[in-house]
């Protein structure tokens, strides 16, 4: 065994390690003493056949069919000259084998080859279980079929999730008969060939083995579970880009703090407050004080003295407030300057920053909900019948062989209904941060759709909203849940289905757009935070000259030397130059920092209108590749 191959055993699969397999590449292997257990159950089945005992999906016809009992002979043998197209091997092979090709009739694009593996390693971790009846060797030829690298051909849709995922399922086992097709070295071939291409040759299937290998969950627990992990690492960038347009605003910390979140103990939103604070870690942006942050001005050719500013694309400034227009605050201003900047003097930020620890939180919940069932399932048996060889007392094959319903995917597909309305909302919460930053009149000072625009020229991120708007409703549009629809089969034999498989496709489609949204907030969040950071610190550098009338040269509303409120209004624009001055610099917390600095590395700060449609490419790369870590 090598850290490079995951022993199976059919109770102990993680997530993690089905992951491993379906998008690393890792193979698998199996335990020699469960196999013990798998040959036991076929061994017992074979003996009850010989027995003559009738048995549901081995003596018996499927579904609707379950009444027809299996003859000895084949009566189409009894045809005058015989039967023309007599199959290969017994009726009850021929069972099996018709099972699965006359299952295998999906439609639709192929499945990713990530969710393909991911099938095949869930379908032989159930089967390893030792209660489905399939022999050794056709589940060690599943699983060579797996570590050569074989992936059949599935098509996405044809699954109702009960029972189970028949018709994906029979796509992936037909290419094990030497029927179907599979991708092998890139290349599309019949599964025939991919099999001799990879040196291994087609079986053929004995007592409820075609049963055993399409009757379950594995489709929409193996698109259910890659949709998790990808969400799961979207959470977490959801939190660095909120941490991000936070820093952004110089927003408020309070309603992130632990004492808030102990009294309402959600898990979700406990973990995100506390993420997010970490992510906030060493940011001087987060808390200042209201007056020390200046609004943007539009730039002019006499807006700045200093060599070492006249670079600058921007402007900054402040409104004074006189003391007669102080009354019945003077608590206030006793406490802050009366600079009215680009901050609001109010004690907290609009729901999308302060609410985002309650409705990123629900979101993990929904999440964390979903990989209780999840993990369940991973090490479940969810063919039928079930096979109970060593039954105590068994009377009657009645209660050795047992029909069940375990292939119905209710469980998994509540569980990804939930997912499902919780991923537009996660999308939703974004965007609305991403508008405020864009909106001149909720971004606390900052330019107009993230320009300076002196000649009227720029639209700046005015479109990435537009972008992120349409994201948002197309995947609010796609929640509704498959799970509340049922369309019954089988001449009604199954006359309630799941539809899990759907349910769970869709989870998994609907992350590449979440991922988007916040791909697009963190790019605005990046030119807000250089905005932010640049505006409030050409302020401190103004400030530590020493110059407090180069200062004053920034506000509005100042009174004229002689005014009788001038005096008054030096000595507060001194406070002010002196506050500025003793900060030194203004930075993002170290986490958001870091994601900047990642990102800047491929997208420049946007001084003037430019092609974006590059930089909406790769900042959404970025996030597929997992180069920002939160």
């Amino acid at each position: 065994m090598t850290a490079k191959t995951i022993l199976l055993d059919g109770n102990s699969l993680t997530r993690e390690q089905l992951v491993a397999v379906a998008r690393q590449g890792l193979r698998v292997a199996l335990d020699e003493t469960q196999l013990k257990r798998v040959q036991r159950a076929a061994d017992f089945l074979a003996e009850k056949v010989s027995c003559g005992e009738p048995t549901y999906g081995v003596t018996t016809g499927f579904g609707s069919n379950a009444d027809k009992l299996l003859g000895a002979h084949r009566l189409r043998d009894e045809l005058p000259g015989g039967n023309p197209n007599k199959p290969e091997g017994t009726l009850l092979e021929e069972l099996q084998h018709n099972l699965i090709t006359t299952h295998a009739v999906c439609v639709g694009k192929p499945f990713a080859p990530d969710v393909v593996r991911a099938m095949l390693v869930i379908r032989i971790n159930t089967l390893m279980r030792g209660h489905s009846g399939i022999r050794v060797e056709t589940l060690k030829a599943l699983t060579a079929m797996l570590n050569a690298d074989v992936v059949p051909v599935v098509p996405e849709k044809g699954s109702v999730g009960a029972s189970g995922d028949l018709a994906p399922l029979s796509h992936l086992a037909i290419v094990l008969l030497g029927g179907g097709e599979a991708f092998y070295q890139g290349e599309r071939l019949p599964g025939a060939e991919a099999l001799k291409r990879a040196g291994l040759s087609p079986i053929r299937l004995s007592f409820k083995e075609g049963l055993a290998l399409n009757n379950g969950t594995a489709q929409m627990l193996a698109t259910g579970a890659l949709a998790l992990e990808d969400l799961e690492h979207l959470l977490d960038l959801a939190d660095l880009a909120a941490a991000m347009t936070l820093d952004a605003f110089a927003g408020r910390s309070g309603a992130l703090r632990p004492e808030v979140h102990a009294l309402r103990p959600h898990p979700g939103q406990v973990d995100t407050a506390a993420h997010v604070r970490g992510l906030l870690e060493g940011s001087t942006l987060v808390d200042i004080p209201y007056h020390l942050v200046p609004r943007f001005r539009q730039w002019t050719a006499d807006a700045w003295a200093d060599p070492a500013d006249q670079a600058l694309t921007f402007d900054i400034g402040w409104d004074w407030v006189p003391a007669n227009q102080r009354h019945g605050r003077e608590a206030f201003y006793a406490r802050f300057l009366p600079f009215r900047g680009g901050k609001k003097h109010q004690p907290q930020d609009a729901y999308c920053l302060r609410c985002m620890p309650q409705v990123h939180g629900a979101v993990r919940d929904a999440w964390a909900q979903a990989c209780r069932v999840f993990d369940i399932e991973l090490n479940a048996v969810t063919d039928n019948p079930l096979i109970f060889p060593d039954a105590e007392n068994a009377q009657f094959i009645e209660e050795q062989v047992i029909s069940a319903g375990h292939f119905h995917g209710m469980p998994l597909a509540l569980a990804m209904s939930y997912v499902k309305a919780a991923i537009p909302v996660l999308a939703s919460i974004s965007e609305r941060r991403l508008n405020k930053l864009v909106d001149p009149a909720t971004n606390d000072g900052l330019p107009a759709f993230l320009t300076g625009n002196e000649d009227g020229t720029d639209s700046g991120f005015m479109i990435v909203q537009y972008t992120a708007a349409a994201l948002v409703n197309d995947l609010a549009t796609r929640a509704h849940p498959a799970s509340v629809y049922s369309v019954p089969t089988s001449a009604n034999a199954e006359d309630h289905v799941s539809m899990g498989a759907n349910e769970a496709r869709h989870v998994l489609e609907m992350m590449e757009d979440l991922g988007h949204v916040i791909s697009l907030e963190l790019y605005t969040a990046a030119q807000a935070l250089d905005f932010r950071q640049a505006m409030l610190n050409a302020a401190c550098r103004l400030a530590a000259r020493g110059d407090w009338q180069a200062l004053a040269g920034k506000v509005s509303n100042a009174p004229r030397e002689g005014h009788p409120h001038y005096a008054q209004f030096v000595a507060e624009v001194q406070q002010l130059t002196q506050a500025l001055a003793s900060v030194g610099d203004f930075h993002a917390g170290e986490a958001v920092r870091k994601a900047h600095d990642a990102l800047r590395e491929h997208i420049g700060f946007m001084a003037r209108d430019r092609a974006m449609d590059g930089d909406v490419r790769t900042v959404c790369e970025l996030v597929r590749q997992r180069v920002f870590t939160a």
